[in-house]
């Protein structure tokens, strides 16, 4: 642990390589919550991290205090990053974690990052968003969050009253148990991989939205895509339009298990599920290549390669559910 000491500066030859990483990771999963951005998360986290170094004095809770100025640090970023997103071309999707942001974190805090939230929170405010993620993620108390955000008690209320109302009408839902979610979502995507219209409807929630970024670089719907039968035959037609036999590598995404689609070896799209009730109720597409790129980026070394997503065999078999995941190593239980 990081002692505090009075009226005297953090040093940091008293932090051991353990305590930075896990503060540094603090800082880029709540940093990451705001903005969506991973570029974006690595700078306002190596700001407080600075910031930390500098306090006097030093705070008795480090990951606490980090966590907190972190998120009042995007604030501003988040005004700029929103501002350019008013002219982004189709729906804007956050950059996938296909790692873990904090595993120091609890497990009920997963459903924060999932990616029908974060979708959800980009229709906040800066200042909303940051306190709503203090009080109903990081459960700071409004005395703190007052003094974080430099506002009243009642106004802090108000924030995150007003966040969480949001929230509750964008009608996000989760499904906690994580080997249901990788049951659906394996099969969600065998189902993909076999270009069956059918068997995709059977495990889509009728109400289901699918969101496509490209970025206005790469194609993709520009409006998102209702109901699920519109959405399999979406999705199947993005598997018989691809110009090459494609290959596919199966990823954790948001804490859900996806996957990236590849031609001749190039990424072309990740696809993201959120699962709940035993359906998939919405898919999220990412084409844009910068996206893609700074995804994979975070893929630990040695993960394996991509296989086929077409027959496998000269029966035209295909991929099985245990198939897919030992060939990943993500773990169903």
């Amino acid at each position: 642990m990081i002692r505090p000491r009075e009226n005297e500066p953090l040093d940091p030859a008293d932090v051991t390589s353990e305590e930075f990483l896990a503060l540094r990771r603090a800082a880029f999963a709540a940093a990451y919550r705001m903005l969506g951005s991973h570029a974006d998360a690595e700078d306002a986290a190596q700001e407080a991290l600075m910031r930390l170094h500098q306090a006097d004095p030093s705070p008795s809770s480090p990951r606490a205090w980090i966590t907190a100025v972190t998120t009042h640090l995007c604030i501003d970023r988040l005004r700029s990053a929103q501002m350019r997103r008013e002219a982004y071309i189709g729906p804007w999707l956050p950059e996938p974690a296909l790692a873990d942001l904090d595993p120091a974190e609890k497990a009920e805090r997963a459903e924060s990052v999932s990616l029908a939230l974060l979708v959800v929170l980009e229709t906040l405010s800066p200042t909303e968003r940051a306190a709503f993620l203090l009080h109903d993620v990081f459960g700071y108390d409004y005395s703190e969050i007052a003094e974080t955000l430099e506002r009243t008690q009642p106004s802090c209320r108000q924030l995150v009253s007003r966040a969480r109302r949001r929230v509750q009408e964008g009608r996000v839902r989760y499904e906690p148990d994580p080997q249901r979610r990788t049951e659906v979502a394996v099969a969600f995507f065998t189902a993909c991989g076999e270009g069956s219209v059918h068997d995709l409807v059977a495990v889509l929630a009728d109400e289901v939205v699918m969101r496509s970024d490209g970025g206005g670089i790469a194609q993709a719907s520009r409006v998102p895509i209702h109901g699920a039968d519109r959405c399999a035959r979406a999705l199947v037609a993005l598997r018989v339009n691809a110009v090459h036999e494609p290959s596919v590598l199966l990823v954790n995404v948001n804490g859900t298990p996806g996957i990236v689609i590849y031609e001749e070896g190039i990424p072309r799209s990740l696809i993201g599920v959120d699962v709940a009730d035993g359906r998939v109720v919405a898919i999220h597409v990412v084409r844009e290549p910068t996206k893609l790129a700074s995804a994979l980026a975070t893929l630990p070394a040695g993960y394996p390669d991509p296989v086929p997503m077409g027959p496998r065999s000269a029966e035209g078999r295909y991929s099985t559910p245990d198939e897919l995941t030992s060939q990943t190593g993500i773990d169903q239980k």
